[in-house]
Parts: structure tokens; C-alpha cells; sequence
């Protein structure tokens, strides 16, 4: 059994040479690989132990750090895995971040090199330079093949392969600097068996799936679960540099898709698009991701022929839960039942487990004697936080959740997405879900906005379908077609019309950069005030503008 992410790679390379390892489809927008590409697993065998090879002459060896910031080039697998077999841990920087967020991922993980490519190479060498410590950088293609050497010793301890740190993943923290997540080789394999084996509509048969990921390498879907998953089972990881609506189906089709990667925002594009005839030209088999509406997934799988599984996992938890068993469930936010060796438990705020259909926050464990095995070893350099993650043996992971007696679990939302009104938790993705299928909305971000009387209210920054005019006509219009899926108290009382909803490389909305920091999104002259048309209506004769004895009350 390898004992490491290269050892699994070197493996089936040597036992299946002259399959598929990593594709790309031709591309005039990319900025490298135009044509497209193929690599054979025994290519790119021998690529990887050439650069490894260039690593140990340079002088790294077990326990430096190397950070990439390569997008999603195909050199970006190929210095993870040389660094794997040396030793070496390589960190994964977002190549979208500014020079002092930069600044921090390559510091903070006290790195020796970094490894990058045009268009930020410049930018990269500055940033750099600027360190405390001076780190040196490789462009991958400009001229020189020497490496340059470590400025620095490696850091000490290594341990065994199985347990060696192989990555360290900068988590999005909701204040402050990211998380700097460490990962070792054995939660890397993990996730690559526990992501392979889950069986069901998810079936994969080794030496024969295709699987397109059109999301960032520097993410966990794609270094952590899918590499793994694709090594362990001898099959293809195609890679675009990010989702692009217009050439999707295109992209399947020419590389010979069987299964695809997608997150919320993705389907319902994908069926707001005119239909095309190559739409129905690809050999899907399922797509895997998480956050699509039932409406749209039920419209979007009888359109397009293959089923949308809906999932949940986190860096650090290394092993993901999958709506993959036949009979699926199909109602709203369901996201699967844990499997062995997956716990899991349901809490209050005061971690005391609440009954079926209670919302609470999801905490994770493994089953065995260490309830942390296969997970994330730590978060660098910060034993108070990975300790409050893991207090009372359990992981926190700060996503609300309910569970179903037969142990169907259902998304909630993020415990920083709900928004708190008049006492109520109300889910922003519920109020997404709702007005994601309306004819007017293309696509749709739910915030909180400060109230006067009930402390919070709800935002909905829509950005409308095409030809659609922004108006206050069209805002109460989608408020009124809302009725029939929201109570009262669900619905906005704020809707701002957006040409544009910022999302990350893995297309999840930023819904802290909508509007500018310091603005009050109520001000903003997109916005629409429509909290008249929350007031419940009385049962009975009364006039459709009446309201509850109760509310009228409170506001006078």
C-alpha cells in the first residue's frame, strides 16, 4: 500500500503507463496549453521524477516548504508531486490574491521557494523580496532550469511518510488571515479511498472516468479529492483554468467527460443558456458538487440526462458525504448519511445533541480510537484554534444542519449566513433556493442588512436574466412570485439589481464584496426598500394591504 500522494501516482503509472493521467481542452483564452493536452500517466512519471530530481540538486529535502502559484497549469501537479516524493510540503496559494495577502500565505508558511508563471511573475518577485526573510522564485516558463537554492533550513520532525505534512491549504476565515490547514499524506489518501469508494450513483470504474474540474488547483476538490481519487483509480483529471459558461459543453464534449464538477452558481447557468446541439453530444455519467435548488436540479438532470450529487466536506475534514445512494433523496438541501469510518452528531450551542429535525451545528469525527485520524493534523502555528475546533473529541465545522431519523442529513447554511430577524434564524441559501427560479432572476445573493425594528432584514442582490430591466416594478414582481415558496418573514425586504455577483475561483458568491467596505447596502441606488410588502395579511374580508394585529401593534 503507498504510503504517500507521489507513491500512489508512481504506482499507477508503472501499472497502467499509457492511460490517461491529465487533460486539458484547447483553449485561445487560457494563456497556455491552446491547443490542448493529454498526458499518459508513464509521461508524466517520468516529468515528475526528472523535477524531483532537480529539487534534491538544489539542496530541498524533507521539510521545506514551496509555495505554487501556478493557477491550474499542468506544472502546478507536477511540482506537488516531485516536492511529495522529496519530502517536501508544497503550499498552495490563490494566484488572485493581493501582494500583502500574498505576502502573508508565503511568510507565514516560512517557505523556501515559490513557484509561479506569467502573468504575475513580476509581482510575485516583488512581493517576495519583500519578506522578512527574502525567498527566491522560479518562473516555470522562463528560461533558467536550475532551481534556485533554499534560503533557509527545512523545518524539523518530519515523521514518517504516512503521517508527513504533504500540503498545507489556506482556508477563507471569516476574520481576519486565512487558516493555514495542514494535511498529511495519509488524510490526502484517505480522501482519495473514502471519495472513490462512495459508490452508488457516484460509481467509478478505475482505468475508464474522465473527470473535467473546472475549479482552482490551489482548492481541496482538486489536489486533495479528485487527484487522489483519480491516482488511486488509474483515471483522467481534466482541468480548465476556471468555469466558463460559454465553452462548457464544448469542453466535455472535446475531452471526453464521464463525470464533472460543479457548485451552485454553475447548473443554473448552464440552464439559462439557449439550448445548443452539443449539449447533447456528452457521455456524463454524473456531475458532484453542492448548493443547487431542487427546482434547478430537477430541471437541469431531465435537460441535460445525468444526475447532480449533492455533497458536503471541508479542508479540514479530509472525507466527504455524498448523496450518491439509490434511492436518492431529493428533497431540498439533502447532502447524504455518514459512513464508517465518518461520526457525526448534531448540537446546540452548547454541544448537547439535538433532536431530529432541530437545527445545529454538524460536528465530525473518525469512528476509532483517534477521532482525528484522517483528518487535518493542525492549523499552522495556531494550537488554540485547532483545539477549540476539536474540543469535547469532536470537530466543529460551523455549518447548521438537521438531521432525519433514517440519518438523511440537510444543508441549513453556514452559521455566518444566517440572518437573525425579530428572533427568527432564517438561512440565506433558503431564500436563494426560493428566488433562483424565478424568470427575472439569473442569479441571486442573499445578505443581511441592518433594521431598526427587527435588527436584521434580508438582501436579495439579484442579477437579472437578460433583457430584463431593472425597475421597482420588477422588485415587487419577484417578491409577489415569491409568496408561494416563503412565509412572510422570509421574504426580502430589500432587493438591489447587480450586473455583476463576485464569486471566487471555485464560483462561491462573495457576498462581502457586492457592495464597497463601509457602505450601507440600503443606501446604494440599485437598492429597492420593499419591507411594506412583508407584512402578513390577515385571514378573512380584510383588505390584501391589511396586516397582523401583532405586527401593527409593534410598529406603532
Amino acid at each position: 500500500m503507498p504510503d504517500s500522494v507521489y507513491e500512489q501516482f508512481r504506482d499507477a503509472a508503472r501499472q497502467s503507463p499509457d492511460l490517461p493521467f491529465l487533460a486539458y481542452p484547447a483553449s485561445t483564452t487560457r494563456g497556455y496549453d491552446s491547443k490542448g493536452s493529454e498526458y499518459a500517466y508513464g509521461d508524466a512519471l517520468g516529468i515528475v521524477d526528472k523535477l524531483a530530481d532537480r529539487y534534491v540538486a538544489a539542496g530541498y529535502r524533507e521539510g521545506h516548504r514551496v509555495a505554487l502559484v501556478l493557477g491550474n497549469r499542468p506544472d502546478h501537479f507536477w511540482h506537488l508531486l516531485a516536492l511529495n516524493r522529496i519530502g517536501a510540503s508544497a503550499v498552495l496559494i490563490n494566484p488572485d490574491y493581493l501582494p500583502a495577502e500574498l505576502a502573508y500565505g508565503i511568510g507565514f508558511a516560512d517557505c523556501a521557494l515559490v513557484i509561479g508563471a506569467a502573468p504575475m511573475i513580476d509581482e510575485l518577485m516583488r512581493v517576495a523580496a519583500g519578506l522578512e526573510i527574502p525567498v527566491p522564485v522560479f518562473d516555470v516558463v522562463g528560461p533558467g532550469l536550475e532551481l534556485p537554492p533554499p534560503p533557509r533550513a527545512p523545518a524539523a520532525g518530519i515523521g514518517p511518510a504516512a503521517g508527513r505534512e504533504a500540503l498545507i491549504i489556506y482556508t477563507s476565515g471569516t476574520t481576519g488571515n486565512p487558516k493555514g490547514c495542514i494535511i498529511s499524506n495519509f488524510s490526502c489518501l484517505a480522501a482519495g479511498e473514502f471519495y472513490g469508494t462512495a459508490g452508488g450513483l457516484m460509481e467509478m470504474t478505475p482505468g475508464r472516468e474522465r473527470f473535467y474540474v473546472p475549479f482552482p488547483s490551489f482548492h481541496m476538490s482538486v489536489s486533495v479529492f479528485t487527484l487522489n481519487t483519480m491516482t488511486r483509480l488509474r483515471n483522467c483529471l481534466i482541468m480548465q483554468d476556471r468555469f466558463h459558461a460559454s465553452t462548457w459543453w464544448a469542453d466535455i464534449v472535446s475531452t471526453r467527460a464521464t463525470a464533472v464538477h460543479y457548485l451552485g452558481i454553475v447548473p443554473p447557468l448552464l440552464l439559462k443558456a439557449p439550448v445548443t446541439e452539443i449539449e447533447k453530444q456528452h457521455r456524463v455519467k454524473f456531475g458532484q458538487g453542492a448548493g443547487v435548488d431542487p427546482s434547478v436540479r430537477t430541471a437541469f438532470e431531465a435537460r441535460f440526462g445525468f444526475p447532480l450529487v449533492e455533497g458536503w466536506g471541508m479542508t479540514e475534514t479530509s472525507r466527504a458525504i455524498h448523496n450518491a445512494s439509490e434511492p436518492r433523496c431529493l428533497e431540498p438541501r439533502a447532502f447524504g448519511r455518514p459512513r464508517p469510518p465518518m461520526d457525526m452528531r448534531v448540537v446546540d450551542e452548547n454541544d448537547v445533541t439535538v433532536p431530529f429535525g432541530i437545527p445545529g451545528e454538524l460536528l465530525v469525527r473518525d469512528s476509532g480510537p483517534d477521532p482525528r485520524r484522517g483528518f487535518f493534523t493542525a492549523y499552522l502555528k495556531q494550537p488554540e484554534e485547532t483545539e477549540r475546533a476539536w474540543r469535547g473529541g469532536w470537530f466543529h465545522t460551523g455549518d447548521i444542519v438537521t438531521q432525519r431519523e433514517d440519518g438523511m442529513l440537510f444543508f441549513v447554511e453556514r452559521r455566518k449566513n444566517i440572518i437573525r430577524r425579530s428572533g427568527e434564524n432564517i438561512s440565506a441559501a433558503t431564500v436563494e433556493d426560493a428566488l433562483i427560479g424565478d424568470p427575472a432572476v439569473q442569479l441571486v445573493a442573499v445578505i443581511s442588512v441592518p433594521d431598526d425594528f427587527h435588527d436584521e432584514e434580508i438582501m436579495a442582490c439579484v442579477r437579472l436574466a437578460p433583457g430584463v430591466a431593472p425597475s421597482l416594478e420588477v422588485a415587487r414582481e419577484i417578491v409577489d412570485r415569491a409568496r408561494d415558496k416563503l412565509a412572510h418573514y422570509k421574504l426580502p425586504a430589500w432587493i438591489a439589481f447587480v450586473d455583476q455577483i463576485p464569486v471566487t475561483g471555485t464560483q462561491k458568491v462573495r457576498k462581502g464584496v457586492i457592495f464597497p467596505e463601509g457602505s450601507d447596502p440600503r443606501e446604494d441606488p440599485r437598492s429597492h426598500d420593499l419591507r411594506q410588502m412583508k407584512r402578513r395579511a390577515v385571514p378573512g374580508p380584510a383588505s390584501a394591504g391589511a396586516v397582523s394585529s401583532a405586527e401593527h401593534n409593534s410598529k406603532h
